[in-house]
């Protein structure tokens, strides 16, 4: 059988690296990596077109062989951090009542995108009633006049009439400039959010478009004639066909590529994930086998653009410990890769032999207290938190933060000396100083998202990885693991994500029809996509204090499953044993439906759950439930029982087939009832599905 393959390329600040994945068995069978093009007429481009061609060539891949290809980008983040935007023009309509509130709600101020970079759209308004090709050009040609190059088009309501705003967007495409229309960005209400959130998203449009032209040319001279897609900033991937429209969707694009790798590599269903590069870590939540995902705010202002919850922390694989005065200061921010040192624990023992502190600035304008040591052939090198883990050991054999532990101890005898304490308390007081910021971290999103502690897993991705999450985890009484190929987790992320989009709606008492309708939506823009419409699933929830329906519809562009292994019964029951940390003789089968299966144990007074796909994925986990079947016919009636006389909504998760639905944000039992049913038609009468349901949640 002919081989197929797919590629990932995360482009990062430093490098832009590849993966070429099998398509049947989705190991790794390939990686390339090259400086990331930031100066290049082309900008990233080029490097994008330089790696594929490198993993291909040394691969001795033919390029009609590659299925799939994907990358991350950093442009529109770097776009908006670097003021490098387009003069941006404004033009509201509406019409009657809405006529002075919709003229004040689309005049949109300064956006302050960074320190000294402030995006000031220009604005005209034009009352629906006048409304024409001949008034739009007219308004769009004074803009044009005013400096700007790309329109925005928005509307009152135009969530629900969109006539307005394409009326706009005709004019100015026959004049010639690019246009981002409000209703394309959100269908939410709020005229001024929506019309913000286009106006940074118009910001960029020109830049990106010359781009993905660019990119997508190079690829198809290439040979590759598999789809090009592009990573979003909420954790999946777009076509090129998106990109040109809507490419502020792919801020954070980077971490998002990092946590898809863990969803789909490792299997990750719940736990926070640790993107660690060499200056700086990304953390973030994992829930039910989906990231947390909020709104972005840009200058302080909100916007509609959907994005990973990421916190950054100041402190990675390779920053730089500090002194003062005889006395440990802080780790960080500067790296050794700004500082352009090598590492001290990737260079040999010897050279360390009557080593001295030297004090550098790693950056003009920066503090002279980052220590380094001069070796005895005269180089500096720097002292980092690698250094500290291999010292004492978190960075174990195997992982990308693994050295020379022996170079490591050498280099540090003299901080040591200095801060008059042996070497392994020099290197702990490092990495506790260092381990700080991440667990302030931690905690906070323990108890922003209600997390268990004993299924707070930590994920650790990313080259530095290795050489702080063990520490971490071992201070906190985590549970930690390193992803495989953590130091390319991120191209693999790009290489496996899904295909997703959301849809939004405020519905007031949404019902059935509503809520399948807004599924049906989902559902069908990421088919257009590329998604293979059997891979599909939708989730629904909904918000009853803001009357937000949201549908968020996730599918895989097709992947060959013709030789991928089903797990059998006991496999199932080792994985649940494993995530459990019990032994497998304490799990049993407390349900099943013909994809998944609902693995639970006896632990003290608690019975956790584990519920593991036919893949081997956990995708549902919870530390106190209780499980219930029923059949498709009869589950609304058993879903009615399990709310009869709640004292507060329970927690209740409903699996369907290969599908896990969360009802457990559903404020009453019709809302509820309502996603139930949704999921449940076309279901057979007898097909069995089961009930999760958390414990507290008591009838």
């Amino acid at each position: 059988m002919k081989k197929a393959y797919r590629i990932g390329i995360d482009v990062g600040g430093t490098f832009t690296k590849a993966v070429l994945i099998d398509n049947t068995t989705l190991e790794v069978v390939g990686r390339y990596a090259v400086p990331t093009t930031h100066a290049d007429a082309r900008g990233v481009a080029k490097g994008v077109v330089e790696v594929f061609h490198a993993v291909l060539d040394r691969s001795g891949v033919d390029p009609k062989d590659v299925v799939f290809l994907a990358h991350s980008t950093t442009q529109a983040t770097n776009a908006l951090l670097e003021g490098d935007v387009a003069p941006v023009g404004v033009i509201g309509t509406a019409g009657g009542a809405a006529v002075e509130l919709a003229r004040a709600q689309s005049r949109i101020g300064e956006i302050e995108l960074a320190p000294g970079h402030v995006l000031k759209p220009s604005h005209r308004f034009i009352a629906a009633e006048s409304l024409g090709d001949r008034t739009a050009r007219t308004a769009i040609e004074a803009l044009r006049e005013e400096g700007a190059r790309v329109v925005v088009a928005t509307s009152a309501f135009a969530v629900d009439d969109n006539a307005s705003e394409e009326t706009v967007r005709a004019a100015a495409v026959s004049l010639g400039l690019p246009v981002t229309c409000g209703h394309e960005m959100s269908k939410l209400y709020g005229l001024a959010t929506r019309t913000r959130t286009a106006v940074v998203n118009a910001s960029i449009l020109p830049r990106m478009i010359d781009t993905v032209t660019m990119t997508e040319a190079s690829v198809r001279e290439a040979g590759i004639e598999a789809p090009l897609m592009i990573m979003r900033g909420d954790g999946g991937v777009m076509d090129m066909r998106e990109m040109r429209r809507r490419p502020a969707m792919t801020m954070l694009s980077g971490p998002a590529a990092s946590v898809a790798g863990a969803l789909m590599h490792l299997r990750v269903s719940d736990g926070l994930y640790f993107e660690v590069g060499g200056t700086s870590t990304n953390v973030g939540v994992i829930r039910n086998g989906r990231p947390t995902v909020k709104y972005a705010r840009i200058g302080g202002h909100e916007t509609h653009l959907s994005s990973l919850d990421v916190r950054v922390i100041g402190v990675g694989g390779g920053s730089m410990i500090r002194m003062k005065d005889g006395e440990l200061g802080d780790i960080g921010p500067r790296s050794a890769h700004i500082a352009g040192l090598r590492y001290a624990a990737f260079a040999q023992a010897d050279l360390f032999a009557d080593a001295a502190i030297s004090f550098i600035r790693p950056h003009s304008g920066d503090p002279g207290d980052y220590v380094a040591v001069r070796a005895r052939d005269g180089e500096v090198y720097a002292l980092t938190t690698t250094c500290a883990a291999n010292v004492l050991g978190y960075a174990k054999p195997g992982v990308h933060a693994y050295g020379n532990p022996g170079a490591a101890r050498a280099a540090m005898v003299p901080l040591a000396a200095a801060l008059g304490c042996s070497v392994e308390e020099a290197a702990r007081r490092i990495l506790e100083r260092a381990g700080e910021k991440a667990e302030r971290v931690v905690e906070q999103l323990i108890a922003e998202y209600g997390l268990d502690r004993d299924q707070a897993t930590l994920v650790g991705e990313g080259g530095g990885a290795g050489a702080l999450i063990p520490f971490v985890a071992e201070r906190m009484g985590l549970a930690y693991v390193i992803s495989r190929d953590a130091e390319v987790i991120s191209s693999i992320g790009v290489a496996l994500a899904l295909v997703r989009e959301m849809v939004e709606r405020v519905i007031a008492d949404p019902q059935p029809a509503d809520l399948k309708a807004i599924r049906r939506e989902a559902f069908d823009a990421v088919v257009r996509m590329g998604a293979a419409p059997q891979s599909v699933e939708v989730t629904i929830e909904i918000d009853p204090h803001s009357q937000h329906v949201r549908a968020t519809a996730v599918g895989a562009v097709e992947m060959d499953s013709t030789s991928r292994t089903v797990i059998g019964e006991d496999e199932a029951r080792a994985i649940a044993s494993r995530s459990l940390a019990v032994p497998s003789e304490a799990t049993y089968v407390a349900a099943a439906t013909d994809r998944m299966r609902v693995i639970q144990a006896a632990i003290a007074e608690r019975h956790p759950v584990r519920v593991i796909d036919l893949d081997g994925t956990v995708r549902l986990q919870r530390s106190d439930a209780r499980v219930e079947t029923s059949s498709a016919d009869q589950a609304i009636d058993a879903l009615e029982r399990l709310w009869s006389g709640a004292t507060s909504p329970p927690e209740v998760a409903l699996v369907a087939g290969g599908h896990i639905i969360d009802l457990g944000g559903s404020a009453t039992l019709d809302q509820a009832r309502a996603i139930a049913r949704t999921e449940l038609e076309g279901l057979a009468p007898d097909t069995t599905v089961v009930f999760v349901v958390m414990a507290g949640s008591r009838r």
